[in-house]
């Protein structure tokens, strides 16, 4: 299990005694609870363009974020400084900020190893030899041109960090992680007859650098390869798609990454903050039916390896896995301590931050639709006329309303139950809470993302993870040109 006090404490020359006293000052008799955050990060970037490496970065940061919480007022300071006279008078800002509050006591801190090690890594990503990751680029450009003398262009790009984080609250918790994290981006251009199409694949999650070079279970191609050949791939066939349809149709979403619409459309509307407020679409919903009988979506944080995976959130609260919509009733939200004290409800370990520079607001980890009992050609073949959509690139979606839009990087027609030509322009509009109502199958084929995700709020991003059966949906508003 991860024990990260000792690297804190003779690192920076801290004691459980200073700690303490940086608890009692930020609580000031005024603040009604507190807690410190210590990160200590190193993150590495390389990049290939034409087979030749075009930048490679290395940073080093750390800090420290000082909260204090008063009913429902935060106030938070933070610095690139870890020493006693910069916990003082973080904490002293950090409580001038919030004053007021009931005050309570702090309690004597007592360290607490997490529930669970969800990545158990050896060796940081961050320490391979950057030759390795350099002949690893290479292998992957070599590969994708070999895939069809069309793929004219190349870029892959690693990237990998290594975090140690300590947590200390005001309720006594002293509790560490450690958290590697890594991904390998492929993009590839495909030419042909003046014509270019860009296709684009990759993946990683909190795992060690050799977990790319080896083939997922059951399979006999090393994860590389398979990025390097589906970037190209969707690129040859982007150049022979055709203008989307347009209309209200019925939609069949494809598994893994399309779970993206799911997160954006839904998961954000489930955050507690928003519904604490009464802005999500959500909002004093809870026991009502939300979605078809044959939706159950759940956020789960503790997947062994995932991207969006913690031992324990960025509030030192063990990760669990939460159940949000069961059979299309809605059972819950996603918390983290200032909103689930407000609300009254339980914590559910999704408090997380982008960096020490940041307070911590309820936030999804893992978030995905369970799997149906119907097999994904059966889907396919209830649509006589619809859209097949694969994967998804940008989009954009409105919390309080529901309505999102969004633009799908690979899809196809559905004729007479069977898929077509691939599309090109395809962009769904509809509303998060509405489109749930009008899914009629689910597939027996759940799969997650590969390991791509970064989700945006209120100016900060975390790594995410997001999933989803092949689902079908009745009705839904594709934009596109053809007629």
């Amino acid at each position: 299990m991860p024990e990260t006090h000792p690297f804190f404490l003779t690192r920076y020359d801290l004691s459980f005694p200073t700690l303490e006293k940086t608890i009692d000052l930020a609580l000031g008799g005024k603040i009604d609870y507190a807690d410190l955050y210590f990160e200590h990060q190193v993150s590495e970037s390389i990049s290939l363009e034409e087979g030749i490496v075009k930048r490679v970065g290395k940073n080093i940061s750390q800090g420290v974020g000082v909260r204090a919480v008063a009913q429902e007022k935060t106030g938070y300071a933070y610095s690139d400084d870890i020493s006693t006279e910069q916990l003082v008078a973080a904490a002293r800002c950090a409580r001038h900020i919030a004053s007021g509050g009931g005050g309570v006591a702090a309690r004597r801190l007592a360290a607490a190893p997490p529930r669970h090690d969800l990545y158990p890594v050896a060796e940081a990503p961050t320490d391979t030899p950057l030759s390795d990751k350099v002949r690893l680029l290479q292998r992957i450009d070599e590969i994708a041109r070999g895939v069809d003398p069309r793929i004219t262009q190349v870029m892959a790009s690693f990237a990998s960090e290594y975090k140690v984080v300590l947590i200390v609250t005001s309720e006594g918790v002293v509790v560490g992680d450690i958290l590697p994290l890594m991904r390998l981006n492929v993009t590839c251009i495909a030419e042909a007859k003046g014509e270019r199409q860009v296709g684009s694949f990759g993946g990683g999650g909190r795992d060690a650098f050799s977990s790319f070079l080896s083939a997922p279970e059951g399979e006999k191609v090393p994860r590389f390869e398979q990025y390097a050949r589906e970037a190209a791939r969707q690129a040859i066939v982007n150049l022979s798609a055709v203008e989307a349809p347009a209309g209200t149709m019925p939609v069949v979403l494809g598994p893994g990454w399309p779970g993206i619409l799911l997160h954006e459309a839904v998961g954000h509307g489930l955050e507690a903050d928003f519904n604490r407020k009464g802005t999500s679409a959500f909002s004093g919903r809870l026991g009502t039916r939300v979605a078809s009988p044959l939706c159950t979506v759940v956020d789960d944080g503790t997947l062994p390896g995932r991207r969006g995976s913690l031992n324990v959130d960025d509030e030192g609260t063990p990760t669990q896995r939460t159940v949000l919509i069961e059979n299309g009733i809605l059972t819950g939200y996603l918390q983290d301590r200032l909103n689930a004290r407000l609300m009254k409800m339980p914590l559910t370990g999704n408090g997380r931050r982008e960096s020490y520079a940041h307070s911590p607001m309820p936030r999804m980890t893992n978030t995905f639709m369970l799997a149906g009992e119907s097999p994904p050609a059966d889907i396919l073949g209830s649509v006589r006329y619809g859209l097949y959509a694969v994967a998804f690139g940008g989009g954009q979606v409105d919390i309080t309303s529901g309505k999102f839009v969004f633009s799908a990087s690979e899809a196809y027609r559905i004729e007479n139950g069977k898929i077509g030509a691939p599309v090109r322009g395809a962009t769904l509009i509809g509303n998060g809470p509405d489109v749930l109502t009008r899914v009629s199958m689910v597939g027996n084929d759940l799969a997650l993302d590969s390991g791509v995700g970064t989700c945006g709020k209120d100016g900060q991003s975390v790594p995410v993870g997001v999933g989803l059966p092949t689902i079908k949906i009745d009705s839904l508003t594709v934009g596109g040109t053809a007629q």
